[in-house]
């Protein structure tokens, strides 16, 4: 059995916590966004997306149907992708104190991240699998491909 001559000495300071690699603060404002604030916009923006379906539709959520669901997906994806894109955030995020900044070169910048990356990060929100895939600074598939990171406002 091998054993290292140097005993363990904790995380790397490549590691110490979620957006260190990205010179993000470890906590408070800026710091990268915690799991439980994320998926409570998350719903607050399904909810808003399923009343404007409702509106569009002319029926009640709980009506349901196909059709609807088509709906209720679509105007998700449009109203997060424009949102996200244009203001750093959506309706969600903003009640949750929470903003989505772009990322270059392993630095965070505080203008919102582009429509195009907008729009990319909500169609792969929408299919949800990019979401719950991450790596340790929580940013999903998603965050990945549209080159942004979610933060505390």
């Amino acid at each position: 059995m091998a054993s290292s001559a140097a005993a363990a000495t904790g995380p790397t300071e490549e590691f110490r916590y979620p957006g260190n690699r990205l010179g993000l603060p470890e906590d408070g404002p800026g710091s990268v966004a915690t799991w439980g604030r994320r998926v409570v916009a998350l719903l607050i923006d399904w909810l808003i997306a399923g009343l404007i379906a409702s509106v569009v539709m002319g029926r009640p959520m709980w009506a349901g149907g196909s059709d609807f669901g088509v709906m209720h997906s679509a105007i998700f994806a449009v109203t997060t992708g424009i949102l996200t894109g244009l203001a750093g955030g959506t309706i969600g995020h903003r009640i949750c104190d929470l903003r989505v900044v772009p990322v270059r070169d392993r630095k965070t910048y505080t203008a919102p991240p582009g429509v195009l990356a907008g729009i990319l990060r909500a169609l792969l929100v929408s299919l949800l699998i990019p979401a719950v895939i991450f790596d340790r600074d929580r940013r999903g598939l998603h965050d990945l491909a549209a080159r942004t990171v979610v933060v505390l406002r």
